[in-house]
């Protein structure tokens, strides 16, 4: 008998692992910020959050923000570029892609979505995108925050 020298078949096998279900939650989602207070001011004054943490001072400031009820989810908006081993090519393409809205984004939901394009609009958000029906099922809009980071705003349920 020919042995498989090709790797293709193993000599044993590896016991199955019973897979449990663990119960995980998602507690915060982070996204980049060029200008601390003008965040804080979008994010508790446009979208409605409540800031749970404000720590540090200048372009080295961490806001927790987060929708009131409830307190177990989180948006953690971090200096966007403390890396020191970021090169400065690399940091000029960071600041790019965060203009045009393509570095950080969130997905954000809502029980109106109409009401709430409505409510940000007034509030002066700047809208990338008015509430449509997406092919896919969904009704959304968008908007961006001061650094550029997208947030999306889809109809719950």
């Amino acid at each position: 008998m020919f042995s498989d020298l090709s790797g293709i078949e193993k000599s044993h096998r590896v016991p199955r692992t019973k897979m449990t279900i663990m119960n995980i939650s998602i507690n915060a989602s982070f996204l980049p910020h060029t200008d601390a207070e003008a965040s804080l001011t979008f994010y508790r004054d446009v979208l409605g959050f409540e800031v749970r943490l404000d720590v540090g001072s200048g372009q080295m400031r961490w806001l927790t923000v987060g929708p009131a009820g409830q307190p177990d989810t989180s948006i953690v908006l971090t200096p966007a570029i403390t890396d020191p081993t970021i090169s400065d090519d690399e940091r000029d393409v960071i600041e790019s892609l965060m203009a045009k809205g393509s570095y950080g984004a969130i997905v954000l939901a809502s029980m109106n979505v109409d009401e709430a394009f409505a409510e940000v609009e007034a509030r002066g958000a700047e809208i990338v995108q008015e509430p449509m029906d997406q092919p896919y099922g969904l009704r959304d809009f968008a908007l961006r925050d001061p650094a550029g980071n997208m947030i999306r705003i889809q109809q719950r349920g």
